[in-house]
């Protein structure tokens, strides 16, 4: 596995943002059911509980173990299969993260485009990192591949350095 970043630095909903595209030989809506049903989310990145028409869910990550606390997530903006845009907000008021997901299917070839906030280049070193290594899960999970085979090791700490670089001023 290459620890080249394919990341970028953009200002997404007015935040300075981790960029970041995967492509999928998949339907726009079974992309989108991977990134919102509760059941697919499980197979890379974690579930959620709660009625999104309430406006927000509670998140967990489960990749990250068994410690890792739910977190609320605001629906700010749901037009089903193309745009979702969520804030996460965690208990005891820790950093909250503005993120983005947007899908475009071409000759039925879907891309995913994700943003999450980065509030400065401290924060990039492990955003960015992190989001290549959930991101390459969902990849594995929707093409048959063994999610687990990935290992955080291969993008963290190999990407930190240059995460923090793209975000330097």
């Amino acid at each position: 596995m290459s620890a080249t970043p394919t990341g970028r630095r953009e200002t997404r909903r007015g935040h300075d943002s981790v960029v970041l595209d995967r492509t999928f030989r998949a339907p726009i809506e079974s992309v989108w059911a991977a990134v919102t049903e509760s059941d697919r989310l499980a197979r890379w990145i974690g579930t959620w509980t709660g009625d999104p028409a309430s406006g927000s869910v509670r998140f967990r990550m489960n990749a990250e173990g068994d410690e890792v606390a739910a977190e609320t997530f605001t629906i700010d903006a749901c037009d089903a299969p193309r745009h979702l845009a969520v804030t996460s907000s965690s208990e005891g008021g820790g950093q909250s993260w503005v993120l983005t997901l947007d899908l475009v299917e071409v000759d039925g070839t879907t891309t995913l485009t994700f943003s999450q906030s980065v509030p400065d280049a401290s924060w990039a070193g492990g955003v960015g990192p992190g989001w290549e290594w959930y991101l390459d899960r969902l990849v594995a999970a929707e093409s048959g591949g063994d999610v687990a085979a990935l290992d955080f090791g291969d993008y963290h700490p190999a990407m930190e350095e240059d995460y923090r670089e793209m975000f330097r001023d």
